[in-house]
């Protein structure tokens, strides 16, 4: 008789673990943080919907084969442009998902103007 001791931790996440579903009018988003982040959520919106329901997904940390990085998948995205969210009320910055790739945002270094 063998006991199995399953250990589920939002540990680091390696690559190949983040399945992307990509095709059509589906595509995924990359928010590439620092390691300050790791952890936080970071919340994206479709910029032609104001009143669509925002999505989020935490910061993960992720080891790569050059590295380790901090980013938020957002893997099944229809198409279109998006605002991502700074906090609750300031964007830090708009992205367009295109079907079947993937689109990359680096989050910024320091705050937008006006917050703080």
């Amino acid at each position: 008789m063998h006991e199995h001791h399953h250990d589920h931790r939002y540990g680091p996440t390696e690559s190949g673990t983040v399945l992307l579903d990509l095709g059509g009018d589906t595509g995924a988003l990359i928010i590439y943080t620092g390691r300050d982040l790791h952890g936080r959520e970071i919340e994206i919106s479709r910029a032609d919907q104001p009143t669509a329901k925002r999505t989020h997904v935490a910061v993960r940390e992720r080891i790569v084969r050059d590295g380790v990085f901090h980013s938020a998948v957002y893997p099944d995205l229809p198409a279109g442009l998006y605002t991502v969210w700074w906090d609750d009320d300031t964007p830090a910055g708009a992205i367009s998902v295109t079907g079947g790739a993937i689109a990359e945002f680096v989050w910024p270094s320091s705050a937008p103007p006006g917050v703080g």
